[in-house]
């Protein structure tokens, strides 16, 4: 994992419509940038929805959400309009970012080794400083996790 006080990595990655998002468009801004492995499964969608049903509390807070994961355009479109998710989803489709971020790692299911992007989450500051981060998060709990460290 990256630690608080490194300087966040720059990443251009496109959002569910295909358009380009960098890092640096954030510039001034504070971000809670979360990895999930897989739109549209139990725990991704449990933990995108918690995002979405405190967004209030983001806003509040003026904290933009991005979530990465390595699924494809369509898959993150559908997931966003599916569950009305009203912050960015990015597609890192070769674990490039998540890569960076030291949240791609290894996991064995139903007998089989796969590389998969881990729940990992990190608060950039507005001058791009990792202020915080969030390892192998619950999915349940998170974004609640987040808005009471930010409080």
């Amino acid at each position: 994992m990256l630690d608080a006080g490194q300087k966040a990595p720059a990443f251009t990655l496109p959002n569910h419509e295909g358009e380009t998002v960098r890092l640096s468009d954030y510039d001034g801004q504070h971000v809670v940038l979360y990895f999930y492995p897989q739109a549209d499964t139990p725990g991704c969608t449990r933990e995108a929805c918690s995002f979405r049903d405190a967004w209030h509390r983001f806003e509040e807070q003026e904290v933009t959400v991005i979530g990465v994961s390595d699924d494809s355009l369509e898959d993150i479109k559908a997931f966003k309009e599916k569950y009305d998710l009203p912050f960015e989803l990015l597609s890192d489709e070769d674990g490039e970012v998540a890569t960076a971020y030291e949240s791609y790692g290894t996991t064995s299911v139903e007998s089989e080794t796969r590389d998969i992007i881990r729940r990992n989450t990190y608060v950039i500051d507005e001058t791009g400083v990792i202020k915080r981060v969030y390892e192998d998060v619950s999915p349940n709990s998170h974004a609640q996790k987040i808005i009471d460290d930010l409080s």
